[in-house]
């Protein structure tokens, strides 16, 4: 068995560099920790769970936890807060972005540019148990635009659920070169037992994808594990609620503005338009067991431009330890 986990790992980590990975997609936050060092979990994003098929439209994500991605040279660039028990991970991230008229051929002036993007995301996660903190940090490396394929994936998913086809790809944000590091930081403010906890955090992101700044809070409710507890055994057996508010400050959006250092997209929304300021709530349910994870989530989020209203999405994440 340990020989096949060892053949196992160094696969994922001969082929996880030719993969090609935003952040809608938080798997880092400790309400989502697995107690193991080795897990994979799928993570997937779309508006169809909240009655739409606009905005933010679809997102998915494979996760890898691996001991033997400490090796990753992308590592050295990260903080190593002293005290800590470090994990190393890493995952394809793909997202995807349409306006409300999505079978229009025509550009919709107002409303926000088609765009998709792709990543490949190499992450830590630190967790001083004295403390009772976690600090994580992300570079993601890839594309955004035709090169991430959000038209063939759209196009595809509709034909095959006899849907409406998208008809307004062709005007999607132009290719561009994706590179965006994001480091958090969460805190423990509370804990009641093993049956209520109340965290506080704080992320910032600096890219060419994304360029933000966030602070909120998260509540989780049931019966819980501890996620900032290096010392712990696995559980058994957890299921809780939770919810994460959060405010955004934004710098910039290269899904509505455009690349960084290709400005030559048919249509995107002035930076004049874009809300400085945003808000989101996410909430959901997590089920563990000792080698299983279930969780259903629900997003809310204030308008992002002048022109745009509120949006919302739902997700499901499955993942096994191994």
């Amino acid at each position: 068995m340990d020989m096949q986990k060892r053949i196992f790992e160094l696969i994922l980590f001969l082929l996880l560099p030719f993969s090609a990975m935003c952040q809608k997609i938080d798997h880092m936050v400790s309400f989502r920790d697995i107690q193991s060092e080795r897990y994979f979990r799928f993570n997937y994003d779309n508006d169809f769970f909240a009655a739409a098929d606009k905005n933010y439209t679809q997102g998915y994500a494979l996760e890898f936890m691996l001991p033997i991605l400490d090796r990753n040279p992308v590592n050295y660039i990260f903080l190593k807060p002293k005290n800590s028990v470090f994990r190393y991970g890493m995952a394809l991230e793909h997202i995807g972005y349409t306006p409300n008229d999505y079978v229009s051929a025509a550009i919709q002036v107002g409303d926000r540019p088609f765009a998709s993007a792709i990543m490949l995301k190499s992450f830590i996660i630190a967790v001083n148990d004295e403390r009772k903190d976690r600090i994580s940090q992300s570079l993601s490396l890839g594309l955004i635009g035709p090169s991430a394929f959000g038209k063939e994936m759209q196009v595809g998913i509709h034909r095959a659920i006899g849907d409406k086809i998208p008809g307004g790809w062709d005007n999607q944000i132009a290719n561009d070169f994706v590179l965006n590091y994001r480091i958090a930081y969460e805190k423990q403010l509370y804990r009641f037992r093993n049956t209520f906890a109340l965290q506080a955090d704080i992320a910032a992101q600096l890219g060419t994808l994304f360029t933000n700044a966030s602070v909120g809070v998260n509540t989780t409710m049931g019966l819980l594990d501890n996620p900032f507890d290096t010392a712990r055994g696995k559980t058994n057996f957890v299921i809780y609620a939770y919810a994460h508010p959060m405010v955004n400050s934004i710098g910039y959006d290269a899904t509505l503005q455009g690349g960084l250092l290709n400005t030559r997209s048919i249509y995107t929304i002035n930076g004049n338009a874009i809300e400085r300021f945003t808000a989101n709530l996410e909430y959901g349910i997590v089920i563990k067991t000792r080698t299983l994870y279930f969780e259903y989530t629900r997003t809310s989020i204030t308008r992002e431009y002048a022109t745009e209203n509120s949006a919302k999405w739902g997700g499901v994440k499955i993942g096994f330890t191994f």
